[in-house]
C-alpha cells in the first residue's frame, strides 16, 4: 500500500505532466497560424539641436528629433494565444569608427494588447474604460494591429556616443516587433521566413541625412 504522501506525489506528477503537454501543444499551435506583417515608414521632418536631451543630462550635446509617418498591418500576429505585441521604430546610421558596426536608437514604441490582456495596460481610467468598451465580447481583435501614424512626434531623441550628430548621412528608419504569447517563446522580427511565418514586408525607410544645427541670427544693432 502506498502512503498518502506517495499518492499525492503521483497525482501531482501526473498533473504537471499534463500541464506541460497542454502548454507545449498551445505553443506549437502558433506555427499553424500564418504571419504576414507589413509596414511602410518614412521620415518627415528632421531637426538637430544642441542642448540637454534628457532632464538628467549633465552636459549639452547634439541630439536629433525625427518626426515620421508609418502605416503598418500587424493583424496577422494576433491569435488566441497572443498576449500582446510590442512595436517600435528605430533609427540606424553608420558607425564612424568601424564599417562593420551600426549605431541604432529607438525613437518610438507602443504596446498593443489582445482584449484578454487589456487589464495589463498601464493607462488612465478613462482610456481603460474606452479600451474595454471597444473589446467587449471579443477575445481577439486583429484590427488593433493596424497602425496609421502621420507626422508622428518621437518619444525619444537620438544621441551619439561622440556627442556629434549634425550632417550624419545614411540614416535609416526601421520598424520592429516582438510577439509575446500567453504560452510559448517570445518571437522577434524574423530575418528569415519559417513556414507560414513571413518576414516583415517593407518596414525600412529611404536613407536620409541629418541636417546641420541652425545658427542663431546675430542680434540686430540698434
Amino acid at each position: 500500500m502506498h502512503s498518502t504522501i506517495v499518492r499525492g506525489q503521483n497525482v501531482f506528477g501526473f498533473f504537471t505532466t499534463v500541464c506541460f503537454v497542454v502548454a507545449a501543444l498551445i505553443a506549437a499551435s502558433d506555427f499553424l497560424a500564418p504571419r504576414t506583417p507589413k509596414a511602410t515608414v518614412a521620415a518627415n521632418t528632421v531637426q538637430v539641436v544642441r542642448g540637454r536631451p534628457h532632464y538628467y543630462s549633465t552636459k549639452k550635446e547634439e541630439y536629433a528629433i525625427i518626426r515620421f509617418t508609418m502605416n503598418a498591418d500587424f493583424s496577422s500576429l494576433f491569435t488566441w494565444n497572443t498576449k500582446q505585441v510590442f512595436v517600435y521604430v528605430s533609427a540606424s546610421w553608420p558607425n564612424s569608427t568601424s564599417e562593420e558596426l551600426v549605431n541604432e536608437a529607438v525613437i518610438w514604441d507602443t504596446i498593443i494588447t489582445n482584449p484578454s490582456a487589456d487589464h495589463l495596460q498601464n493607462i488612465g481610467p478613462a482610456a481603460m474604460k474606452k479600451l474595454l468598451k471597444s473589446a467587449k465580447g471579443k477575445s481577439i481583435d486583429p484590427k488593433r494591429g493596424k497602425i496609421d501614424l502621420k507626422n508622428q512626434k518621437p518619444k525619444y531623441q537620438i544621441t551619439a556616443p561622440t556627442g556629434k550628430l549634425q550632417d550624419t548621412d545614411g540614416v535609416v528608419l526601421r520598424v520592429h516587433y516582438n510577439v509575446q504569447p500567453w504560452v510559448g517563446v517570445l518571437t522577434w522580427t524574423p530575418q528569415i521566413e519559417f513556414g507560414s511565418w513571413k518576414k516583415l514586408k517593407g518596414g525600412v525607410s529611404k536613407a536620409f541625412k541629418l541636417p546641420s544645427i541652425k545658427k542663431k541670427d546675430p542680434p540686430k544693432k540698434v
